[in-house]
């Protein structure tokens, strides 16, 4: 049975990747815990030809999502795989570099439905260093989330964006969904 109504974000997870000559090497995905809100938006326009005094042709582009996680705060290990910063292993402060590299990941999250969560994977992310900022405090203390803004585009060679479960997706799959990146397990010839 389908979901009629989908409603809160949890169990956010990134997968650090490596492009090989065998293709892309997924880790194994970690969780991001304190997932506040995540935001999708479409990237790509509409193309639109007119001819006859009508739109004749229409075609969209996709070029991914532009991203924005809001999130209890940033995990260090996250900002070391994914922002390129790089940890003091004596005096154990974390920094950030001018000419630090994003490194590309996987994300992993889900969406609670009416009958069962859809879990959802975007196989080719990079990141932008977060938002940084904070209030004082006052009688009353309220956490204050932080963003994280990034996009998501086509994975190099195979050009996915975005899988997601759906109510047909079998106990195996769905069960493993954080074990690893899905991929789809071709089956045995003969």
């Amino acid at each position: 049975m389908a979901n009629k109504v989908q409603f809160g974000l949890k169990n956010v997870h990134y997968a650090p990747y490596e492009e090989t000559e065998e293709g892309i090497v997924y880790e194994t995905p970690i969780a991001i815990p304190g997932a506040v809100t995540l935001t999708l938006t479409p990237r790509g326009e509409l193309a639109e030809f007119y001819a006859d005094n009508m739109i004749y042709y229409s075609a969209a582009a996709n070029d991914g999502y532009d991203g924005t996680l809001s999130i209890a705060t940033i995990p260090e290990q996250f900002a070391i795989d994914a922002l390129g910063e790089e940890k003091d292993d004596d005096d154990g402060v974390l920094t950030e570099k001018a000419d630090a590299r994003q490194k590309p990941f996987a994300l992993l999250f889900e969406f609670d439905g009416d009958v069962r969560a859809t879990r959802h994977v975007l196989y080719n992310c990079s990141a932008n260093r977060p938002t940084v900022g904070g209030e004082t405090t006052t009688n009353v203390k309220e956490p204050q989330p932080n963003e994280l803004t990034f996009i998501a585009s086509a994975r190099p060679g195979d050009l996915k964006v975005k899988t997601k479960t759906t109510a047909d997706t079998t106990e195996e799959v769905y069960n493993n969904w954080y074990k690893e990146v899905y991929e789809k397990k071709e089956l045995p010839e003969g």
